[in-house]
């Protein structure tokens, strides 16, 4: 374990001298060198089997093409994808629609560095030419729609979150060489972490004209230092506790905020074990009430965190309050929500925070947990 904060997440310079359990793939389409990794085999994804999910992080390939190849460089859901093209010399992002930049200084004789940057809503991609020195950046923002279907308030335009693992292939070609894979934080040492579902990933969600108003943001903006979150749509306790290993004990921070329970999976005892680890980060838990939901699911979960805030003596901050209608955490408020229409699934949902409902949910936290922003 670090015992000083660091921004390296992971880092492996590959070779066939030692084994690397993390990097998952059919043997029978790569194999390790004395120069790296390489793939041989069309249409089969190495996987880094590590999760993560900060806000802030990127990830840094040393690799070499040959002058055919076709490379993949996406994460496992598919939701976000880059291809290094020396076909047709091009760096990609695959959204709707494809944004594109010649990359004409790309060959099979050099090597390079391949970044790909996640920062809430910008996707960025930066190729590096380690010979020459010459470089291509492209770059997109995750615009959102607010709601679904009937409550759609915005066109918006899909990038994609990254999730959850870092994963790379061969679509064409002859060979795709990787020699070193490094997955960084883009700050470390922090006051606050927060960690969450969907309801802590506004950025997938929100319009971009006013993302700066999501409650997570409006949080870490009042912080007197620095902060990032960790949000994952769908995710459950489960995943937070994977995941939260992969990251706090490297990046570090004094506070750690979890919001979570919208979509099942708490208990006592798994909330438990995650309070627990986050003590031995040497970090202060802060377990909040989820907000108000239109099926009321979040009365019974909020009940099991208060129990556990009472056993270890921890703050939290009561967004069920403020996102009810009499406040009093029973209610959800259908003003402070995005409107999400499944008509044919899940009929009418209202459990994201809108920017009214975030600013209640910041105000909240002025009265609970005020010593976050000392």
């Amino acid at each position: 374990m670090n015992s000083v904060p660091t921004t390296v997440l992971y880092h492996q310079k590959l070779n066939d001298s030692k084994s690397y359990p993390e990097l998952i793939f059919n043997h029978s389409a790569a194999h390790y060198s004395n120069d790296g990794l390489i793939i041989s085999k069309k249409d089969e994804l190495v996987r880094l089997d590590k999760y993560y999910s900060l806000g802030e992080r990127f990830i840094r390939y040393h690799a070499k093409f040959s002058d055919n190849t076709i490379a993949t460089f996406q994460s496992n859901t598919g939701d976000f994808k880059v291809l290094v093209n020396l076909r047709e010399h091009l760096l990609s992002i695959e959204s709707n629609p494809e944004i594109s930049k010649k990359i004409e200084f790309v060959n099979s004789k050099d090597e390079y560095i391949l970044e790909i940057y996640h920062t809430y809503q910008q996707a960025k991609v930066k190729i590096t030419n380690l010979s020459t020195g010459q470089y291509t950046e492209i770059e997109a923002v995750n615009d959102g729609p607010g709601g679904h279907g009937a409550g759609v308030i915005n066109t918006g335009f899909r990038v994609g979150m990254q999730h959850d693992y870092y994963c790379f292939g061969l679509l064409e070609g002859d060979f795709l060489l990787v020699k070193q894979i490094t997955v960084l934080s883009q700050k470390n040492d922090l006051v606050l972490l927060l960690y969450g579902d969907s309801i802590t990933e506004p950025e997938s969600y929100f319009p971009t004209d006013n993302y700066g108003e999501s409650w997570t943001q409006l949080i870490m903006n009042h912080i007197k230092g620095k902060s990032m979150s960790s949000g994952r749509g769908g995710c459950t306790i489960n995943e937070v506790l994977i995941r939260i290993k992969n990251e706090l004990p490297y990046v570090k921070s004094k506070f750690v905020m979890v919001t979570i329970g919208t979509n099942g999976g708490n208990s006592i005892e798994k909330l438990s074990e995650l309070v627990e680890y986050i003590l031995a980060q040497n970090a202060i838990p802060i377990l909040n009430n989820i907000p108000c939901n239109e099926s009321q699911t979040h009365i019974e979960v909020n009940k099991q965190i208060e129990i556990v805030r009472q056993k270890y003596k921890l703050k939290g901050c009561r967004f069920d309050l403020v996102t009810s209608l009499n406040q009093d955490g029973l209610q959800v408020d259908k003003s402070c929500m995005f409107h999400e229409d499944y008509p044919d699934s899940w009929g009418q949902i209202y459990h994201h925070p809108n920017v009214k409902g975030s600013k209640q949910m910041f105000a909240r936290t002025l009265i609970d947990i005020p010593e976050i922003y000392q």
